[in-house]
């Protein structure tokens, strides 16, 4: 018998985990299922904008080398000149490092940062790279709270109370997966003080900040202090739909000239891995500086805008599930109301939804949420597909809870 490593013990990605095995199991079988558990744009009709396309093409020829292992002075450039006009300051070429998506980064990341029992403070719920990262890097994941009953803004008191000498950083997920909470400048402002009184880097994953809905507004936590050393990460993946593509960006500010050390460590990890897709690179400049298309989908009359009303209409309208309207991404966190459906777990329900109804979703367990009463509803489908799968939900519930009331 080979055994996998004892340092794969506790990371998990349940988003494509047994549940998930089991929806492919189904598929083989002859069933069509109805799929709102991952964020992967193409397969709902969201395509890469033509003209980053066209910059794959057209640079094909250019991109066969190896390149720079922090990435090309271009893309580098354009990354550094975006986040300057959004306020960041002190930042150049030299301060931003390009990775094959914001995954690669957060290892990366972490992997030159932390020693064994070092904790990182993250989000609760979190999107579980960041957890799966920590513990695979030698670090404890310690979880602070995310309120629900304040549109899912982290609990700045609960932050504090989970503080040790030993916590290393803090993490944000802004917009939230899997909340869509859009983070308040009062929040983030309180974020900042809480670092700087501990002396904690923030890890800012933001890929989802073009993704807004209604009157929110996304700020960089960056653009708000130049004292705290902060490592903002974004990419083509959601805003650009270029999930494929594999192409993030980490841009380091604040406290840098402290952080020599650290950022050397980041550029010895990154050539050891020589360099990140070259070809994709190349999209970063006219991504960031092109049309942005996502602007229209998120209007009123833009097909985000109208599936996420679509799937918290449907949610709300079910006796025994509610959820947070999202500010932001194409998330929503649906709550389980136990003493009307009493459910074993969240997984135990989420395989009921997949097995008897066909429509697989994520349990929130899977994002490190501390009850066993959510789940997470991907609004990227079709208005159509979302209210028939919404609706198939709703049935496991009427039947849960009609079982109890016999």
């Amino acid at each position: 018998m080979i055994s996998r490593s004892s340092n794969l013990n506790g990371v998990n990605y349940e988003i494509r985990g047994p549940i998930y095995e089991q929806a492919v199991a189904l598929e083989k079988a002859g069933h069509s299922i109805i799929k709102l558990h991952i964020g992967n744009p193409a397969p709902f009709g969201f395509n890469t904008p033509a003209h980053i396309q066209q910059a794959l093409i057209d640079n094909l020829a250019k991109a066969q080398g190896y390149a720079a292992s922090n990435g090309i002075l271009e893309a580098r450039a354009a990354v550094a000149k975006h986040y300057t006009q959004r306020g960041i300051q002190g930042i150049t070429e030299d301060t931003v490092f390009i990775g094959n998506g914001v995954s690669d980064l957060i290892m990366l990341s972490l992997q030159a940062l932390l020693e064994r029992g070092d904790e990182i403070l993250l989000p609760m719920p979190d999107y579980p790279l960041w957890t799966s990262a920590v513990r695979l890097c030698g670090g404890n994941a310690v979880h602070y709270i995310c309120d629900e009953q304040a549109d899912w803004m982290p609990d700045l008191e609960d932050i504090r109370k989970k503080i040790t000498p030993k916590t290393r950083g803090l993490v944000i997920i802004n917009p939230n997966n899997p909340t869509g909470a859009v983070y308040t400048r009062e929040t983030l402002e309180g974020l900042l003080q809480i670092a700087r009184e501990h002396n904690l880097i923030i890890f800012s994953d933001e890929i989802y900040d073009r993704i807004l809905y209604d009157d929110a507004k996304h700020i960089s936590i960056a653009s708000l202090a130049d004292d705290v050393l902060c490592l903002t990460m974004s990419g083509l993946t959601k805003n650009y739909f270029g999930a494929g593509f594999r192409a993030g960006w980490l841009v380091l500010s604040g406290k840098t000239k402290e952080a020599q050390d650290y950022m050397e460590g980041l550029m010895l990890l990154a050539t050891m891995r020589v360099c990140s897709s070259v070809p994709a690179q190349y999209c970063i400049k006219p991504a960031l500086e092109g049309y942005q298309h996502i602007d229209d989908l998120v209007l009123p009359t833009g097909r985000l805008y109208q599936q996420r009303d679509a799937a918290v209409q449907a949610i709300n309208a079910i006796p025994g599930l509610s959820c947070v309207t999202p500010k932001g991404a194409f998330y929503l966190f649906a709550k389980i109301d136990t003493s009307v459906c009493p459910i074993e777990s969240d997984k135990q329900f989420v395989m009921s939804v997949l097995k008897e109804e066909k429509v697989l979703v994520v349990q929130g367990s899977g994002f490190n949420y501390h009850t066993s009463d959510h789940f997470r509803v991907v609004f990227l489908p079709s208005v159509d597909q979302l209210t028939e799968g919404i609706s198939r939900i709703g049935k496991v519930v009427e039947r849960v809870a009609m079982t109890e009331k016999v």
